[in-house]
């Protein structure tokens, strides 16, 4: 009985099992554990909800490609250009 208030009342265990469930898979035991937690923590269900889609949106957001032709408006390009240039020759005398 012991061993299952330590899995009921465990939440720091829960939020632990719910992200290494994002990253890989949990054992048999582990699934079990989180799921008799989550059965009776409202606060881990939301935790986990709120987990996976933080997860889903940071993945969207490092795989989404590039703009295909994305390109510099030429005139701020070349304004852009001039500074640069302007910045490295007053460096290049200061040094």
């Amino acid at each position: 009985m012991n061993k299952l208030k330590g899995i009921i009342y465990n939440c720091r265990q829960a939020t632990f099992l719910i992200e290494k469930k994002q990253l890989g898979s949990l054992t048999l035991r582990e699934k079990l554990e989180l799921r008799i937690h989550l059965t009776g923590c409202s606060v881990c269900r939301v935790f986990q909800r709120q987990s996976i889609l933080i997860n889903r949106l940071v993945r969207g957001l490092f795989h989404i490609p590039p703009a295909a032709g994305a390109k510099l408006d030429p005139t701020f390009s070349n304004k852009l250009q001039a500074r640069i240039d302007e910045e490295l020759k007053k460096n290049k005398d200061f040094l």
